[in-house]
């Protein structure tokens, strides 16, 4: 079995909890998106750079409690989220998923959100391996200025 090492993560592992849903409050600045159903914003503590996670607007945790219409308009999110990243970062492919409950891997299983992570050939390099750190060539903010425009055409256009 291979292993995957994301030291990087433990801040978000072992941070404080406040009950309060990162996904409902949306105050890291980090929001390129707020749909009438559908959300979209920039890990905090991202996989690779550009890592999105897309989300129903309504405090959910389960997939089965979305309606037709939130469906519908998550997936058509998560599409043109893809055609953003592929734009401005040109990535060579992505990672797109759920885990939907605690024992799937959710790291927030009382509200389901979708991630894009873009990936690169090579990405994967020897730093991880040997300094266990993971390299990430752009600030946060940084990216969120380059992908916020696009996601502000969207709002403008629904």
């Amino acid at each position: 079995m291979e292993r995957l090492w994301a030291p990087w993560r433990m801040e978000f592992i072992q941070g404080a909890k406040t009950g309060n849903c990162i996904f409902c409050k949306n105050e890291d600045g980090l929001v390129l998106y707020k749909g009438k159903t559908s959300d979209v914003i920039l890990n905090k503590f991202p996989y690779n750079n550009g890592h999105l996670l897309v989300f129903p607007a309504r405090h959910t945790g389960n997939i089965e409690d979305l309606t037709p219409q939130e469906s519908l308009d998550l997936f058509s999110l998560i599409q043109k989220s893809v055609s953003i990243l592929n734009l401005e970062l040109k990535p060579d492919g992505f990672n797109i998923g759920l885990n939907l409950g605690k024992a799937a891997g959710a790291g927030i299983a009382d509200h389901i959100h979708f991630h894009i992570v873009p990936r690169w050939n090579g990405d994967n390099n020897f730093m991880p391996v040997v300094a266990e750190t993971k390299v990430m060539p752009e600030h946060l903010k940084s990216t969120c200025n380059k992908l916020k425009p696009y996601f502000d055409k969207l709002y403008r256009a629904s």
